[in-house]
């Protein structure tokens, strides 16, 4: 077997890793992109009192609370993001790596064939 047959397989692993890394992150953005603009709707109304959506029933709320809760789930999914791309960034550098290991392994390979 070729040396390099473990780092295909971390190779491969961590670029599933980077994709599920992605897909999380992209989902975050979208929630916190709904956030927002619920937040600026909720800036607009004139109404003191609003209803949201509490599992299968809607319950009236006072607004000012709404938006508070808007806005500290906005910042949670932020920081989610901002932890999720370091980690991406983190992943990314690690396949990169690998990459010229596997690159530098089957050139190496290469090379004692044609001896």
């Amino acid at each position: 077997m070729a040396a390099n047959d473990q780092d295909i397989m971390d190779f491969e692993r961590t670029r599933g890793n980077l994709l599920n890394i992605s897909a999380q992150k992209q989902q975050l953005q979208i929630q916190s992109n709904a956030l927002e603009e619920a937040l600026k709707e909720l800036g607009k109304t004139p109404e003191k009192k609003v209803y949201k959506a509490v599992g299968n029933v809607l319950i009236m709320s006072n607004v000012d609370d709404v938006k508070k809760e808007l806005q500290e789930q906005k910042e949670s999914a932020d920081l989610k993001v901002k932890t999720l791309q370091k980690q991406e960034d983190s992943t990314v550098e690690k396949l990169n790596k690998l990459k010229h290991r596997i690159e530098s392994s089957v050139k190496g390979e290469e090379n004692e064939e044609q001896e």
